[in-house]
């Protein structure tokens, strides 16, 4: 029971772990891996743990102590698919530019399109093309993560929307803008201009 609780204690400093780190640790602590494994579906069952996706999961103590932190959220958001970054609606609350409320957190990644729904948070990713899997920006602090620069989540979001922009003509953008309450004068000048290059590019 002691290494139990040893164990338990070294996972409540991980900001998520996965299988693997398990083992580690409890190699450490010369407990073998088939007691690991009982060990973490007596955690899960116990619901000192929460699953991610399966294999990867946190401490319910860590995830209860930084659930409030924003950049928590988006920082699993990367990890529980690589690569991807933060975007769309997500990203458009995050710089401010929306206003009503955002649920779940929406990253675009190259890979398929994936949902995890967690107890954490509902993760959704959006698969976009290699070629304009770009344009965002690392933000450091307590939890790193990546996010989509404002023009790009805003273009990622009329990409999706539009059907990679052959549902709507180029004249039509701003009253779809609009339409979606997003507030564009809110965005720096240099963002509006990179966001209008980007659509340019769809038109020409």
């Amino acid at each position: 029971m002691k290494s139990r609780k040893n164990l338990l204690e070294q996972l409540k400093n991980l900001p998520y772990f996965s299988n693997d780190d398990v083992y580690r640790l409890g190699g450490q602590m010369k407990i073998a891996k088939s007691t690991s494994d009982t060990y973490i579906s007596r955690f899960f069952k116990s619901k000192e743990i929460i699953r991610l996706k399966n294999g990867t999961y946190v401490t319910t103590d860590f995830f209860d102590k930084n659930k409030g932190d924003a950049s928590y959220r988006f920082y699993l958001a990367n990890i529980l698919r690589t690569p991807s970054y933060v975007s769309v609606w997500s990203a458009l609350d995050y710089y401010g530019l929306v206003t009503e409320a955002v649920y779940g957190i929406t990253s675009v990644t190259p890979k398929v399109t994936r949902n995890f729904e967690t107890k954490v948070e509902n993760f959704s990713y959006q698969s976009i093309n290699k070629d304009i899997f770009s344009e965002y920006v690392l933000v450091k602090g307590k939890f790193d993560f990546f996010i989509a620069s404002p023009s790009k989540a805003l273009f990622d979001l009329l990409y999706f929307k539009t059907n990679r922009f052959r549902s709507v003509d180029f004249k039509d953008i701003d009253a779809l803008i609009v339409e979606l309450r997003i507030d564009l004068d809110e965005m720096d000048e240099a963002e509006r201009n990179k966001f209008y290059e980007m659509i340019k590019k769809y038109y020409e």
